[in-house]
């Protein structure tokens, strides 16, 4: 089984900057097309950024022009790359992604990452 490692989030002000992280635990495993949702406690599940296998992006309203999704060269690291942060961008991010490995396409969710924003 592969598992999907997220790293990156924290505090930060309004305005700043942070990289999320989303690794596949397997050296030989291959991402194809992957998203980055957030979640607020109480609210709804958003969809924030969509990439697909040969790598064209999509965005939320919201996080257009401000957020970039992306993956690595070895295709076994997932990015979601953050600036000019706001407040209600707040919440716990997490990643979801198309894998390869073992001869079968998969999909697997990350555990989350908070991120908070303070202004």
């Amino acid at each position: 089984q592969v598992q999907l490692e997220e790293s990156g989030g924290g505090l930060v002000q309004a305005g700043g900057s942070l990289r999320l992280s989303c690794a596949a635990s397997q050296s030989a495993a291959r991402m194809n097309a992957g998203a980055w949702y957030r979640q607020e406690p109480g609210k709804q599940r958003e969809r924030v950024a969509t990439i697909t296998g040969s790598g064209n992006t999509n965005y939320a309203d919201s996080a257009k022009g401000r957020f970039t999704i992306s993956k690595d060269n070895a295709q076994t690291t997932m990015y979601l790359q953050m600036d000019n942060l706001k407040p209600e961008d707040t919440a716990v991010y997490i990643c979801n992604a198309e894998v390869y490995s073992n001869g079968w396409f998969r999909n697997y969710w990350g555990q989350g990452t908070q991120v908070t924003v303070s202004s």
